[in-house]
């Protein structure tokens, strides 16, 4: 016998054949779950409502039934267009392991390594090129080539979990931002911004100017703000009337060629690592650092009467011991003082 209880059932078999729908398109799914039921039973007294209130209290009723299963159906607003936007979730913790059932071990390690670049890249540009995406590849310990990465990585855009802009740099899309929401900020605290306005995190909008302002906001947030204030609501600073003069969050914030070294992960004092609690940066082969420079001269001065050996071999180790012990000191003392970027 048909009964209310089938209006869920029809409107979650919707929402799973769906990965992500607004919530316009959800409220449309609703009425129509409504109306076959109805159709099916009409004794049932059930009515579509177009208000929020009973919106959100249907959502609560459909949480409170999937709660058993570790799956919410969660919203959030897409920075691009302002629209909230609803998909099924994960509510455990591990959510990169439960993110891709389609995809391999190694495709999600490596899904969760393209996502690490993007959460630290530099400028808050929260974005990576198809380069460095690429390169990502090294830093595994698969058998996984470029050829094959980037395979993967179109398919990592054309289910939703990424997004690819003309400049070729991915970035996530509201759909990676729903479903990893918590992973994001527990893994990285220290990058994930807070718009001021509504209190979402910001990977795509624009900053107060005034320097050591935290202030972020999403485009839509801002555009809705400077209708009716024209200072930033935290320095209390006037704005620029153009959004363009100010200073940008996301891909705009960043150069081509800028983020062309690879960012570690800062480690915290609960990981045990002896590692530096700083994040390290690749050094570009055209920019070496000092020591470096100081231990090739060393070399050279070693191998005069001897011929000029590599410039990456190896000391011999018969060496002397003092003359061996020195360089190794320096390279030390020179990778504490790697450039180090957020």
């Amino acid at each position: 016998m048909v009964s209310a209880n089938d209006v869920q059932r029809l409107f979650l078999q919707g929402v799973f054949s769906r990965s992500i729908l607004s919530f316009k398109h959800a409220q449309v799914l609703w009425e129509k779950c409504i109306d076959t039921v109805k159709a099916a039973n009409p004794t049932l007294d059930i009515r579509f409502s177009d208000k929020r209130e009973d919106w959100d209290l249907f959502v609560i009723s459909i949480n409170n039934s999937l709660n058993c299963l570790d799956l919410e159906f969660r919203h959030l607003t897409d920075e691009q267009t302002g629209r909230e936007m609803y998909a099924m979730v994960n509510s455990k913790d591990d959510e990169i392991a439960q993110m891709a059932t389609d995809y391999t071990p190694v495709e999600i390690a490596y899904f969760k390594a393209v996502v690490e670049q993007i959460m630290l890249a530099p400028h808050e540009a929260y974005s990576v090129s198809s380069l460095l995406a690429l390169r990502e590849v090294n830093s595994l310990k698969t058998t996984m080539t470029k050829a094959q990465a980037e395979i993967v990585l179109g398919s990592f855009v054309a289910k939703g979990w990424l997004l690819k802009s003309r400049r070729g740099r991915y970035s996530l899309s509201t759909r990676t931002l729903l479903e990893l929401l918590p992973y994001l900020k527990s893994s990285y605290p220290e990058d994930c911004l807070e718009c001021i306005i509504c209190y979402e995190i910001v990977t795509r909008g624009v900053a107060c100017s005034t320097p050591n302002c935290k202030a972020r906001l999403h485009y839509h947030c801002c555009k809705k703000y400077r209708s009716r204030n024209a200072k930033c609501p935290a320095c209390s600073q006037d704005w620029a009337q153009d959004l363009k003069n100010m200073t940008p969050v996301g891909e705009e914030a960043i150069k081509d060629g800028q983020d062309e070294g690879r960012r570690v992960r800062r480690k915290s004092p609960e990981d045990g690592s002896d590692e530096e609690d700083e994040e390290d940066m690749e050094v570009e082969p055209s920019q070496p650092s000092q020591t470096q420079t100081q231990s090739q001269r060393k070399g050279k001065g070693k191998s005069k009467g001897r011929g000029k050996p590599p410039a990456d071999m190896d000391v011999d180790e018969d060496e002397d011991e003092e003359d061996e012990e020195a360089p190794q000191q320096t390279q030390r003392n020179g990778r504490r003082r790697t450039t180090r970027t957020r």
